[in-house]
């Protein structure tokens, strides 16, 4: 009997209906700790470094925008408390008996590295398609001005902010995956056998946990259910992770030295890029799966030794 990825948690001898909610209680408790210790740490050290007017700034930029490439420091606040989820899920999900961050990577117990280079190239045509719609095409149906305006991040900021994506939005990302595509569609999917609700509730909550005005959520929805379906499809979160991770890097990166642009700013426009870039992206994955020789389901004997709970007696 193979295993779909969203019934991996059912392949555990130690499974029990409850141990989800269990962990995710403790991830929830995990990250609320975790992310108010970075947050109140960079407080503490900026304090103790530039003031309390320094203090205050951190302050009013995490309220304003948490994103704004113009301070540094919020960038690093904002990103390092999110990446706080990938240790919290891990962690919870281990002490709550569900196995390892093997068993939330892929139905091969890890994370298939062959395959997740596999999927650069993809991801980098997604992105490419999506910038090119975006900065060359929808502004010439606008009749808007190609560009984005003047620089207004300082040079000085916009290099520690480059940085500071650089370094942190992998980690941001995959947390987000390891949250939202690894261990709330393993959870909905060790209760409910049909992954069309482990795609779509996982999704919901994905959109909803952006601060976006409504067409950022819908933006990030499409995204969402996109990477839910391929890492059902493809037994992992490899594609998902890349495609996310490239995703942000880029947008960030492009957004960085124009200080006051919303990152929130959704638009039926970029809506529709999105709309038309990610089934793109899909099709590419799955004609490089369909290559690689990765499964995507794993007998139940090669991840536990023992069959799936739903197939034992007793």
């Amino acid at each position: 009997m193979t295993v779909a990825y969203h019934r991996l948690f059912r392949t555990l001898p130690t499974y029990r209906w409850y141990r989800p909610l269990f962990a995710l209680l403790l991830g929830t408790v995990f990250y609320v700790v975790a992310s108010n210790v970075v947050v109140l740490a960079l407080y503490a050290v900026v304090a103790a470094a530039g003031g309390a007017d320094a203090a205050s700034r951190l302050a009013e930029g995490l309220q304003g925008d948490p994103l704004d490439a113009s301070q540094p420091l919020v960038m690093l606040a904002t990103l390092g408390s999110i990446a706080t989820m990938l240790p919290s899920v891990l962690l919870a999900t281990k002490l709550a008996g569900l196995g390892g961050w093997g068993q939330l990577s892929s139905v091969a117990g890890r994370l298939r590295w062959r395959w997740l280079l596999r999927c650069v190239g993809p991801a980098a045509a997604f992105m490419a398609l999506t910038v090119l719609l975006s900065y060359l095409v929808v502004p010439l149906v606008t009749g808007d001005e190609l560009g984005s305006g003047p620089v207004t991040t300082p040079p000085a900021a916009l290099v520690w902010s480059v940085v500071v994506i650089l370094l942190l939005v992998p980690l941001q990302a995959s947390a987000e995956e390891y949250v939202f595509r690894g261990f709330a569609i393993q959870s909905l999917g060790s209760w409910i056998a049909r992954p069309l609700v482990a795609i779509v509730v996982p999704t919901v909550a994905f959109g909803l946990s952006h601060a976006y005005n409504v067409w950022g959520v819908l933006d990030v929805a499409v995204f969402g259910v996109t990477a839910a379906w391929l890492t059902w499809r493809t037994g992992g979160l490899e594609a998902a992770i890349v495609a996310h991770v490239l995703n942000n890097t880029v947008l960030f990166l492009l957004l960085a030295p124009y200080a006051g642009t919303p990152s929130s700013d959704g638009s039926p426009l970029a809506l529709a890029v999105t709309v038309v870039c990610t089934p793109f992206w899909a099709w590419l994955v799955l004609r490089s799966f369909h290559r690689s020789g990765e499964l995507a389901s794993s007998p139940a004997s090669e991840l536990t030794g023992r069959p799936p709970v739903e197939s034992r007696v007793g």
